[in-house]
């Protein structure tokens, strides 16, 4: 673990979103320190709406997070050096139900002040609050190409979520 996590405006993050989310992932991380599930994630943005700055995340209603997103009002993006590759995969590729994927990750779970869980280990940490969400709805597709993305027609949620806190090192 290199460095301690400081706050840093969300103007101030230097990030390259689409390098950041689709090129290096996210972990996507909601509940409370007691009981919590992260998924990596490829899709997202940051942005400002509604006049707040903001981030929107996605997740389909069969995977555990989605329980987790559910349930409380604080969710965390946590974005890592490249040498965290690996536990990305794991953490995209196994679900919470069936291992402890923060052990196999050999990430350390860190309790926010609003109760989000976040990973020590993380070069960048955006705790969001949670202030809209609505499922993919496929009719409003203007692409059609977008279906491609749903074989199984198990479209996300969208959620967006103000955000409160950067924490950056």
């Amino acid at each position: 673990m290199a460095g301690r996590l400081k706050a840093v405006k969300p103007e101030l993050l230097k990030d390259n979103p689409f390098q950041a989310i689709g090129k290096e992932w996210m972990l996507i991380s909601a509940g409370t320190s007691e009981y919590h599930n992260m998924m990596t994630a490829s899709w997202g943005a940051w942005g400002v709406l509604w006049h707040k700055p903001v981030c929107f995340c996605f997740i389909r209603p069969h995977r555990y997070t989605f329980e987790f997103m559910e349930r409380k009002p604080f969710y965390t993006l946590n974005f890592f050096d490249k040498k965290f590759k690996k536990a990305l995969q794991l953490c995209g590729s196994k679900s919470g139900r069936d291992i402890d994927k923060v052990k196999a990750a050999g990430l350390t779970a860190c309790r926010d002040r609003t109760g989000a869980v976040y990973f020590a280990e993380a070069r960048l940490v955006i705790v969001c609050r949670k202030i809209y969400f609505q499922d993919i709805e496929p009719r409003h597709f203007l692409d059609p190409s977008i279906e491609e993305n749903y074989p199984k027609k198990d479209y996300h949620r969208m959620y967006a979520g103000e955000v409160v806190r950067c924490l950056a090192r």
